[in-house]
């Protein structure tokens, strides 16, 4: 069987699905996501970005979408999306071009009570309790903390001067990274999330707000240390036995002494 996945989203969206995603794996499988997530989708026999694709085209009236995505969606067998389950004219021209179409919704609902991993598993008949995992090369370790002071939300973020506050009482190098659009003097910055990856899974400690780099880290192994405020930690939150969590609501009120002392503590186990 081909099947395609078609799965949008934010990078932590789309990394706590991946375990439903490689359970729909078969003989030849195809995964369209964001760009930026394109480097981490390892299980697939090909990957593309959705903006490569035309599928934006796909069921606006008046645009014709391009030969290359028509011819390329009928030759999958089955496709599966996350992307348009809301858009009627879209799924209406998916199915017409494919007959097996499966749409799912992108997010979970506000009263979801499980892990989004576990939403998503659910979905598609994958067991539960599974942990996103991305393979990477090995790296020298580095006696470094790695930190990452944004998000994608205000309220979501523990304040920058708390960092920086807090990297003054540790007793290892600290090492920024920020996005493209993040400002922070000094930080590392990647263009190839796999080369992220691979990077922050050399250093001993990982910290960050509930944000996509944050479940990132946690997926290559590395001790993670996770700051929640307004979202639910059962429910977003980084899945591992790597992955701690501190959580209080006002992030904004979450003591530096708290932060420090999980950071202290993950730094003194083995």
């Amino acid at each position: 069987m081909r099947r395609l996945l078609i799965r949008p989203g934010a990078i932590g969206d789309c990394i706590v699905s991946f375990p439903a995603l490689e359970f729909l794996r078969t003989d030849y499988t195809e995964v369209w996501v964001p760009s930026p997530v394109a480097p981490l989708v390892q299980f697939a026999d090909r990957v593309c970005p959705i903006s490569s694709t035309g599928l934006d085209s796909l069921g606006i009236e008046g645009l014709r979408p391009p030969d290359s995505l028509t011819d390329r969606l009928r030759s999958f067998d089955e496709i599966v999306s996350w992307y348009g389950t809301s858009r009627p004219e879209f799924r209406s021209a998916l199915t017409a071009l494919c007959e097996r179409c499966i749409f799912l919704p992108a997010l979970p609902g506000a009263g979801l009570s499980g892990h989004a991993t576990d939403f998503y598993a659910q979905q598609v008949g994958a067991a539960l309790g599974l942990t996103p995992r991305i393979r990477t090369d090995a790296l020298k370790p580095r006696n470094s903390v790695v930190v990452h002071p944004f998000s994608g939300s205000a309220r979501k973020n523990w304040p920058l001067a708390n960092f920086r506050a807090l990297r003054c009482e540790l007793s290892l190098d600290v090492e920024w990274i920020a996005g493209p659009d993040e400002e922070l003097h000094g930080a590392h910055r990647f263009d190839d999330l796999l080369e992220l990856a691979t990077w922050m899974g050399g250093a001993r400690l990982y910290l960050g707000n509930d944000s996509g780099m944050t479940h990132l880290a946690a997926a290559t192994g590395v001790r993670t240390l996770a700051l929640f405020g307004p979202t639910a930690p059962d429910v977003w939150a980084p899945r591992g036995d790597n992955v701690t969590v501190v959580s209080h609501d006002p992030l904004s009120e979450l003591p530096i002494a708290r932060v420090l002392d999980a950071a202290n503590r993950l730094l003194g186990s083995r």
